[in-house]
């Protein structure tokens, strides 16, 4: 009788442990079941937002649920990434997230809502884009030497906009006021659209943005593009060359790449890192956001951590040789 006990009691509890491994696929296997929020820590118009839409449609198609865009602005990208870092670690919130916010943030703020190791899971870079150097049509310079040496001869004369303190944009104009010596203001925005509005109007002078959104105003002319922030020139404006060409050692180019929170199950991560590298790979997205200056790259999750953490130290380097300080 103790012995058909036990036997029984064995078999339970086998039956217990093998209980989730027959469960987590099956629970995969359901998601999602609901609507997914593609968080956008910026403002409607910039790369971010653009890539984010692109993305979030092709993963409707696929999934059969809503996948919603979701714009939250403020601190340099930080307010809304601190909402993932603390959001339910389920699927269903994730965000688009680019090199400012994943590489550069720890080395200039000392109270970030995030840590980007400890917090995020890593889904899939996106894809890389040069910055180029806007100017408005009434500063009186049509080359980058010309530039430069206004802003030597009136120190302090020219503005340049950013999408916010500590973004590449703001990065890459600290930088080249340490390469140049040329005297130029930061003015931070809450991202690339208001930022670009006011550089429309003449309210600053001139801004690093990302060259998907600023080549648009640029070829419609109502901006002058002085350079790319690349080493190379890029196929959607090779007109336009780099700022390497004059001011020798620059070289800054942007990234972006969805992330989820860290202790999302594995295979959800799997779930929606294929649906994103299927999206990003679609050949009309592909086709569109390459026209539009960005080169796709779609990696695994482990490839875009690897790529993350070069990237935290290389632009630790460039803060540090810029000495770029933000004011808290």
């Amino acid at each position: 009788m103790l012995r058909r006990m036990f036997i029984a009691a064995g078999a339970v509890s086998l039956a217990v442990l093998a209980t989730p491994a027959i469960v987590t696929p099956a629970l995969a296997q359901k998601f999602p079941d609901r609507p997914i929020t593609i968080v956008v820590p910026y403002g409607p118009g910039g790369t971010n937002d653009i890539v984010a839409r692109e993305v979030a449609q092709k993963m409707q198609e696929q999934f059969g649920q809503p996948v919603v865009v979701e714009n939250k602005p403020g601190a340099n990208g930080a307010l809304g990434t601190g909402f993932v870092a603390r959001a339910k670690p389920d699927g269903y919130t994730i965000a688009i997230a680019p090199s400012s916010v994943l590489a550069i943030n720890q080395w200039l703020y000392k109270d970030l809502p995030y840590d980007v190791e400890k917090d995020f899971q890593p889904l899939s870079l996106a894809g890389t884009t040069p910055n180029i150097l806007l100017v408005h049509p009434s500063v009186p310079a049509n080359t980058l030497a010309e530039f430069i040496a206004l802003a030597k001869a009136k120190p302090g004369s020219i503005a340049y906009a950013s999408m916010g303190a500590g973004s590449t944009g703001h990065l890459n104009g600290e930088l080249f006021k340490a390469l140049t010596g040329a005297d130029i203001k930061h003015v931070p925005y809450k991202g690339s659209g208001p930022a670009l509005n006011d550089l429309l109007g003449g309210q600053v002078q001139a801004m690093f943005d990302n060259l998907p959104t600023g080549i648009v105003h640029v070829k419609a002319g109502k901006l002058k593009g002085l350079g790319v922030t690349s080493l190379k020139p890029n196929p959607m404006a090779p007109e336009i060359p780099p700022v390497a060409n004059t001011v020798k050692g620059f070289d800054a180019t942007a990234w972006f790449g969805f992330i989820a929170p860290k202790a999302t199950p594995r295979p959800v991560v799997d779930q929606l890192s294929a649906a994103i590298i299927k999206a990003l790979n679609a050949p009309d997205v592909r086709e569109r956001l390459e026209k539009g200056g960005l080169t796709v790259v779609a990696s695994k999750p482990e490839e875009f951590a690897a790529f993350i953490r070069a990237e935290k130290v290389k632009w630790g380097e460039v803060v540090k040789k810029a000495n770029v300080k933000i004011e808290q």
